[in-house]
């Protein structure tokens, strides 16, 4: 049985967003990204869903408006069949003299915004995006409790993963068994990304010189993936012994999304992996002791790029060759979300933020590393994806 977003969640969602419309003088705001759509109306049906700075959202809806009305929470919920007739139908609601529009212009294609530019002529659009992200930024306590079943269901699954390695059998034979689970357990089976071509399913799983692949991904470990349509993640080769297999999966409840890695193997690893892998626990408990509220995601980076240098694998350190220039990502209805532990970000953290700490260092024979997702409290950082730590061997 289905549960949808109540009406006061989506109002409180509503009104902060129609505060920032205020502050930046913006008149109102014309949201077509579906999960943009999904987070202040409660339906990822084909909508426009235009948020006034001052009244009461509509969600005008080309397919499929039926499902729209029993989805959405939302009071004004209209049939719209062709965005030319948008403007007649917001006319109807009492919205005229409007000078400037809001659109999520860091995912919107240049044709569709030259496409509105012609039916919203006489009005300017800005860009709204960098507001939408903020204010998702900081979860509501609905949105926590969603994300903490998320963590829980999560963590569930991979209470069954070593009963499913076997020696001999493929990557792709693995992953098949484990997102099984997730299915049977209510996973989408789909990792939202707002990154521009960035796409994944429900995370990564490679083995031993696999996880050596780099790939177009913008993470630390890439995998040669099934074939080059999509190379990334597990693909054909046998799990063999004495090997890392990482497993870096997100649970996917109602959109909202946990994210965790743990490292298992068939027999015993190599010291260096060993040894990689406690420094790896060394900079995720650090930076857990760090990650307060006023922390800058730059200092949580550079103190992880420190131990990794003291440690005397700083090369393999987020990626090899290659490397990514992150330790952590915020996460929500979308994978990459805000806030980012990084080089030269600023922005501090705040209570209500939830973002995943990942430590990894990559080798030409494997990669170790932990992710856990946390819950930025006025304390610190709470574990909300709470699972054995250390390597697990088969």
């Amino acid at each position: 049985m289905h549960h949808y977003i109540p009406k006061e969640e989506l109002t409180r969602r509503v009104t902060g967003f129609q505060s920032i419309l205020q502050e930046q003088g913006i008149d109102g705001a014309i949201l077509v990204q579906s999960v943009d759509v999904y987070y202040f109306s409660g339906t990822m049906q084909r909508s426009h869903l235009f948020i006034p700075a001052v009244g009461e959202p509509v969600l005008m809806v080309k397919r499929s408006f039926l499902r729209a009305g029993e989805e959405s929470a939302l009071d004004h919920v209209v049939h719209l069949e062709n965005p030319k007739g948008m403007m007649s139908v917001l006319l109807s609601f009492g919205f005229d003299s409007m000078k400037k529009i809001g659109m999520e212009l860091d995912v919107l294609p240049v044709a569709q915004y030259q496409r509105y530019g012609k039916l919203l002529s006489g009005i300017e659009i800005v860009d709204i995006s960098a507001g939408i992200r903020n204010l998702r930024m900081i979860k509501t306590a609905y949105e926590i409790d969603v994300m903490k079943k998320s963590a829980e269901l999560n963590c569930e699954v991979y209470s069954a993963i070593k009963g499913l390695i076997r020696e001999g059998i493929s990557e792709l034979t693995l992953a098949g068994a484990i997102e099984a689970i997730y299915r049977e357990k209510g996973d989408s089976g789909l990792l939202r990304l707002r990154g521009f071509n960035q796409e994944l399913t429900f995370g990564h799983l490679m083995s031993g010189t696999n996880l050596a692949v780099s790939s177009y991904f913008d993470g630390p470990t890439g995998g040669r993936g099934p074939d080059p349509t999509f190379p990334q993640g597990a693909g054909f080769k046998l799990l063999e012994r004495n090997e890392p297999i990482l497993i870096d999966y997100g649970f996917s409840y109602y959109g909202y999304i946990s994210d965790q890695t743990r490292i298992f193997c068939i027999g015993s690893l190599a010291d260096h992996l060993v040894k990689a892998y406690d420094v790896a626990r060394r900079i995720l408990y650090r930076l857990v002791e760090m990650g307060k509220p006023g922390v800058s995601g730059e200092a949580l980076y550079l103190e992880a790029i420190k131990i990794a240098e003291s440690s005397g694998f700083i090369d393999h350190f987020m990626g090899y060759p290659e490397r990514v220039a992150f330790i952590g990502h915020g996460l929500g209805l979308e994978l990459d979300e805000l806030p980012v532990a990084a080089a030269g970000v600023k922005a501090p953290l705040a209570q209500g933020m939830v973002i995943a700490i990942e430590p990894k260092f990559v080798f030409p024979d494997g990669a170790v590393g932990i992710e856990n997702t946390y819950l930025v409290t006025a304390d610190g950082l709470e574990n909300m994806t709470v699972f054995d730590e250390d390597i697990i061997y088969v």
